[in-house]
């Protein structure tokens, strides 16, 4: 076997039996066959090795979920359960996650690629504090009362409220990059404010999302109320955002694709929520902390291989610092240990395929004939895995496609700068708004930035940071609506407004 390769006997026993059993989709509380008996390969990007097979869902499917999922929300306990008897069934859940993350984490590192401490901490770890946070809030969603004045009824006397009251069927749709992580961001809040959901997971790594439907059944949420259904973007998902019976989209992935998702559901009138691409900038000061900035710009674009909606991928140093900074993410980038998922001194696993691999030297061919020069990096490894040495392109200008489009993989686009009002025009040059760093020691220039920053998130001296209770989401074609946090509940509620004319009970 290639060092390059996960050695499978690392697993332990239960993901061993979880790779070698069958898959099916998961619909109203079970776990049934594909209407057409066609199946998806699932594959090991370290090694290009089959390790599963799971069912290639269609529109078929897809309407047998939505129609369970409509059921259940129609008519079924959950819309109708109090709040604190929903956060109980979540908190329960999270404990079985909790209970389950090594499991959870192998299978998850084998499948995308990532090592097991990024899928430890971001996709287990993360989502259990994610269903224990939003678990809570099932116990506060809350209206307003108002004091009207109608000042066209004279003597009048009104009263006025709001309410939120769940949205109905959500159909979810989420990537490869971080897919358990992804799949509980749609699905914890949509069970917090007492929604339904149907979730198509990316057709790379369904694997996690079909064993965590095995803890939703062991957890007690009740049947339909979260159905899983795996396929093709193009069939399954195009399905999903094509039926007349969800009530809301929740899309993130690409751009394109979004476009795409946004329209189709603005025909039906469906709310969407949107995270989309970035090509986020990350501005290095005269004055900032290298100690801070330089591993921390590093991390900004190498972290999850670059696979981050929010990398890094374009950096901004002023000219005074501008070799010390990039000498320091160099050495950083000659430093990492690419190998497989599953080995503990792993720093850096492949990306998710041979096509994204292909994807990602192809912009960094596209640089270099461009004009760029490469600082390090810049070959993709020999052999089956779908390995990217992590790489700096400096000399690049504006018009490069590696510097406007987004690559999603550990490649940093690098340029000097002399004047502020020279680096946030040229960061805000972009068609994507979704994040945005600056790494400084003075409190006014971060303040500065922060306003100027065309970008849904701003960064002070770190960057890709992300919370729970931190809105997250972007502008322009990174899309609309936010993951996390109070807005993540309120994005799957209607508000309802209540006006009462009142008298003297004289």
């Amino acid at each position: 076997m290639s060092s390059l390769a996960n050695d499978l006997s690392l697993l332990s026993e239960s993901s061993r039996r979880y790779f070698g059993a069958p898959h099916r989709h998961f619909i109203g509380g079970q776990f049934v066959d594909s209407i057409s008996q066609e199946e998806i390969p699932v594959i090991d990007p370290t090694s290009g090795e089959l390790v599963a097979r799971v069912p290639a869902g269609g529109a078929g499917d897809i309407d047998r979920a939505v129609r369970a999922a409509r059921k259940a929300f129609d008519t079924g306990p959950w819309t109708r359960m109090t709040g604190p008897q929903r956060e109980r069934i979540m908190l329960r859940l999270a404990d079985l996650l909790e209970a389950n993350a090594t499991e959870m984490s192998e299978i998850e590192s084998v499948n995308s690629g990532r090592t097991l401490l990024s899928t430890k901490a971001f996709d287990v770890d993360l989502s259990v504090d994610y269903l224990r946070y939003m678990a809570g809030w099932a116990t506060k969603i809350h209206g307003q009362t108002l004091n009207p004045s109608v000042p066209y009824v004279p003597g009048g006397k009104f009263f006025a409220m709001t309410v939120r009251e769940p949205v109905g069927v959500v159909g979810a749709i989420t990537p490869w990059n971080v897919p358990l992580g992804q799949a509980i961001w749609k699905i914890a809040p949509a069970l917090a404010a007492g929604c339904t959901i149907v979730l198509k997971p990316a057709e790379q790594t369904p694997l996690t999302a079909l064993r965590f439907a095995q803890l939703v059944a062991e957890a007690g949420v009740p049947e339909g109320v979260v159905n899983v259904v795996t396929g093709y973007g193009e069939s399954a998902g195009a399905a999903l955002v094509a039926h007349p019976g969800v009530d809301k989209i929740s899309f993130t992935g690409s751009t394109q694709v979004g476009r795409l998702i946004g329209e189709a559901a603005a025909r039906q009138m469906k709310r969407v929520t949107l995270e989309l691409g970035g090509k986020s900038p990350m501005v290095v000061m005269g004055d900032a902390d290298l100690d801070v900035a330089i591993p921390g710009a590093a991390m900004g674009i190498f972290a999850n291989h670059g696979q981050n909606c929010c990398a890094g991928s374009r950096l901004f140093v002023h000219s005074s610092i501008y070799e010390r900074v990039i000498d320091g993410i160099a050495r950083i980038a000659r430093t990492l240990k690419l190998g497989p998922a599953l080995s503990p001194d792993t720093q850096m696993g492949p990306l998710i395929s041979k096509a994204q691999q292909e994807r990602v030297i192809g912009y960094i061919r596209s640089g270099v004939t461009d004009g760029a020069k490469v600082i390090v990096g810049g070959k993709a490894l020999p052999g089956p895995g779908a390995y990217v040495e992590p790489t700096i392109l400096t000399e690049v200008g504006p018009a490069m496609k590696c510097v406007r489009e987004e690559i999603f993989g550990p490649v940093l686009a690098a340029t000097r700068f002399d004047e502020v009002g020279e680096v946030i025009s040229r960061a805000n040059d972009t068609t994507f708004g979704l994040g945005a760093s600056v790494w400084t020691e003075s409190l006014n220039t971060a303040h500065w930035f922060v306003r100027q920053f065309k970008s849904g998130t701003v960064w002070i001296n770190t960057h890709g940071v992300l919370d729970l209770a931190v809105p997250f989401g972007g502008i322009k074609q990174s899309g609309m609506g936010h993951e996390l946090g109070e807005e993540a509940v309120n994005h799957h509620t209607n508000l309802k407004s209540v006006l009462a004319s009142l008298k003297d009970p004289s």
